[in-house]
């Protein structure tokens, strides 16, 4: 999968074990893949931030960032991780018939962070970008893909005359050790959409798509 032999199999091996399947050391450590997951999130991050400001020279930092935002989005994450062949080696103790949104994009995640673990950023860089991005990710789609849902949510907002408002809240996920964010989308103070996500950012997003389902049902009706 990653073309090389790893020096330290056991980072792997925890970077594919879910929270779901955690084991508890006689020690008290509870081994998953979630400290990993942390780490390779800013990797990732950072890795990409770097390959799009050596590729695209004359580029803004505005271009740079929605760009970093697309690649890293839950969503392609979750289809590179697939990809790659995570799915079939991920260890968890969760039923077929029940779902898990991001559970392969997180784990995708944590793989990174081991490789930065194993084999520092020059080397983690050069799989990521050779193995996952130039492989698996269609970079101009990407580019010409408008995404920004709440941006278009704003559009549809203003071309009708109509109010916007967001309710946000925050709560903290005890299993997940994470704050787990609600977004609750207004339109003329009518709940179109209820979003969820690891930021704020995200909750909005995923409400402002099913909002632009909703409001595109209004149109055609």
């Amino acid at each position: 999968m990653l073309g090389f032999k790893p020096s330290n199999l056991r980072l792997y091996e925890t970077a594919l074990l879910h929270r779901s399947a955690t084991f508890t050391l006689p020690d008290g450590r509870r081994i998953n893949n979630e400290r990993l997951e942390y780490l390779g999130d800013s990797v990732i991050n950072t890795v990409i931030s770097d390959y799009l400001f050596e590729k695209y020279p004359e580029a803004n930092e505005g271009f740079m960032t929605k760009v970093r935002a697309r690649i890293a989005n839950r969503d392609v994450l979750n289809q590179l991780a697939v990809s790659l062949g995570i799915d079939r080696l991920l260890i968890c103790n969760i039923s077929a018939t029940h779902t898990i949104k991001n559970l392969f994009g997180d784990a995708l995640e944590a793989l990174v962070g081991a490789i930065f673990l194993d084999r520092g950023l020059k080397k983690t860089k050069k799989i990521f970008i050779d193995r996952v991005l130039r492989r698996y990710l269609d970079l101009e789609a990407i580019i010409n893909t408008d995404a920004d849902y709440k941006s278009l949510v704003f559009e549809w907002v203003q071309k009708h005359k109509s109010s916007l408002m967001f309710k946000y809240n925050e709560k903290y996920d005890t299993n997940k050790k994470k704050s787990v964010f609600t977004t609750r989308l207004f339109i003329d103070r009518q709940e179109l959409a209820l979003g969820y996500g690891m930021s704020k950012k995200e909750a909005e997003q995923q409400a402002s798509s099913i909002a632009l389902k909703r409001l595109k049902g209004i149109a055609v009706n």
